[in-house]
């Protein structure tokens, strides 16, 4: 995020395993705040009616933890070779995650439409069926998705500061756990503000707003992965 990641791998450049260790842990916290990962969780998370803290820290953890076995999967094989992703393949990586946000917040602004969206906290007998999305299941499909976008990335930051091969998988095993702890805290406080009386009863509002700033975001991102538009983060 404008060059935030690159300024907290340097920190490690020449420097000792315990401080390698701790870089790979800042960057799996700051990982979270990516404003793709932002964009499919803000609509992962307001398209359904559970609003309270622990419900949207659970779907978090799966998104993290599908997310950190895509950075796992694909990140070691990165590293061990020392090469990175063909562009070919890193690029059709980045269209599904665009893909992703954009069925995600079509998929918002459908429900909204339809009246399945509700901010408040009771319950509707009437609607308590739950979308696949909103299951752990579902979270931690998105997760996986969602992962391969950044996997290059993850080589990138980590090969170019690491100067070990076991470092290094130590790091990305790091920066995958960390990944998953902060998409946990960074719902959890999502799903707590969007409980909060003020926000609920805006809701009308903010939903569409909320699913069209996301529907935006995601096909900018699949421009950029083509080289159509720029991608400053």
């Amino acid at each position: 995020m404008f060059g935030l990641d690159d300024w907290i791998a340097s920190l490690s450049d020449g420097a000792s395993f315990g401080v390698v260790l701790l870089v790979a842990t800042l960057l799996g916290l700051r990982h979270a705040t990516d404003p793709d990962h932002l964009a499919a969780m803000t609509t992962l998370v307001a398209s359904g009616r559970e609003r309270v803290t622990r419900s949207a820290a659970r779907l978090g953890a799966w998104w993290g933890i599908g997310h950190g076995i895509t950075l796992v999967v694909f990140g070691i094989p990165i590293l061990l070779a020392d090469r990175y992703l063909p562009e070919h393949l890193q690029q059709g990586a980045e269209t599904a995650v665009a893909a992703l946000i954009v069925f995600l917040a079509l998929r918002l602004l459908v429900r909204w439409r339809h009246g399945y969206i509700d901010l408040h906290a009771h319950s509707h007998p009437d609607r308590g069926h739950r979308h696949a999305v909103r299951t752990p299941a579902g979270a931690l499909g998105v997760g996986l998705v969602h992962g391969m976008g950044g996997s290059a990335g993850v080589g990138v930051l980590l090969l170019a500061a690491v100067p070990s091969e076991t470092v290094a998988v130590a790091s990305l095993l790091l920066l995958a756990l960390f990944t998953a702890v902060s998409m946990t805290i960074v719902t959890a406080g999502f799903g707590l503000t969007l409980s909060r009386k003020p926000v609920a009863a805006a809701s009308a509002t903010l939903v569409p707003v909320l699913g069209a700033l996301s529907l935006a975001f995601g096909l900018w991102y699949a421009a950029a992965a083509w080289a159509l538009a720029p991608y400053p983060f």
